[in-house]
């Protein structure tokens, strides 16, 4: 599931490549990318995006039956988003020591005890990659 995650990244165009797929029951039911800078939404994070259209799927907000693989360990917002649809794991690619609220910088789901399973480093250089390779060229372009 990680390289529909990864799939999705790479159609992220102006914004950071950051790809995220909800699947319920091993079928993917959403997957999204970061449209952040496309929309002119803040909330434009691909984790976001796909936690809506995965609830209009399955026509409840409750995801606790379903998994998120994402290239980009979640941020505070998408993390809380993550938990708050109560979704069951969490598996993603690149680790964020700078914004990540699942481990790395922080992890949200001790301020409400949380059972959510997060499993990090999953292809974790395939992800650091298109990272790095979309940031060497925003600085080329600078």
């Amino acid at each position: 599931m990680m390289d529909l995650a990864i799939e999705e990244a790479l159609r992220s165009g102006n914004d950071i490549p950051v790809g995220a797929v909800i699947v319920l029951d091993g079928k993917v039911i959403s997957s999204a990318c970061n449209k952040k800078e496309k929309t002119n939404d803040v909330t434009g994070h691909a984790e976001i995006l796909a936690i809506r259209a995965a609830e209009k799927a399955v026509g409840n907000w409750r995801l606790e039956k379903c998994e998120m693989y994402v290239t980009l360990e979640p941020c505070p917002m998408c993390a809380w988003a993550i938990i708050q649809s109560r979704i069951k794991a969490v598996y993603f690619g690149s680790y964020d020591v700078k914004y990540g609220a699942l481990g790395s910088k922080t992890d949200l789901r001790n301020l409400v005890n949380s059972p959510l399973a997060v499993y990090g480093g999953i292809k974790e250089k395939e992800c650091d990659k298109i990272l790095a390779d979309y940031f060497s060229t925003m600085r080329e372009n600078v």
